[in-house]
């Protein structure tokens, strides 16, 4: 009489079917982190472009105040400084780029008078995922960017008379000004000032 063998082929499938289930579980895990991360990342990248429009327009419209005063250069420093008449807020510019990169401004506030700071939340949320309570979740993300002057200059010498204004360095670059000097061969905002991401 015959012995019946018994195989492990019954007991093997549980085991697969558990190894499988985990697996797919870490799957999806791992793609829920994966979107929350890219929903960061595009916050971040929405409050990087806002900041740094807001500050671009401030540093436009000192450039453009530079360009009024430029026979009264007694008034560049505080120019350069940020401190000048007639700026307006550039807050505006910052939902513009932030709208671009389908996020909203939360938030816009100067840093002193040479800098911005924004926060933004995307329009997105993360969607739905195997985390709980993630489906109306949004990324927020905030950006500091500042604006520094490139410029110095020493005032013209005492007998150098009324209409002699001084040279102005930006960064290795002369400019001999002079009254009635075009707009197109003065320094433009770039050259006045430079923008960037605060550290």
């Amino acid at each position: 009489m015959r012995l019946r063998r018994y195989g492990d082929a019954g007991q093997a499938f549980p085991i697969y079917i558990t190894v499988v289930g985990g697996l797919l579980f870490l799957a999806f895990a791992y793609f829920a982190v994966g979107q929350a991360a890219a929903n960061r990342n595009g916050a971040q990248t929405a409050a990087d472009a806002a900041a740094l429009a807001a500050a671009q327009d401030r540093r436009d419209e000192l450039a453009g105040a530079w360009i009024s005063e430029l026979l009264d250069w007694a008034k560049w420093l505080d120019i350069f400084a940020g401190n000048a008449e007639g700026v307006g807020p550039s807050c505006w510019r910052a939902n513009e780029l932030a709208a671009q990169n389908d996020a909203q401004v939360l938030s816009c506030e100067p840093e002193g008078r040479l800098g911005f700071t924004v926060e933004v939340e995307t329009n997105k949320p993360v969607g739905h995922s195997i985390v709980p309570g993630t489906e109306d979740r949004r990324a927020n993300a905030s950006a500091t960017a500042v604006i520094e002057s490139r410029c110095d200059f020493k005032p013209p010498a005492a007998d150098a008379g009324e209409n002699v204004l001084p040279r102005l360095s930006c960064k290795g670059k002369d400019w001999d000004l002079k009254p009635g000097d075009p707009p197109e061969i003065l320094p433009k905002p770039e050259d006045l000032f430079d923008v960037h991401l605060a550290d």
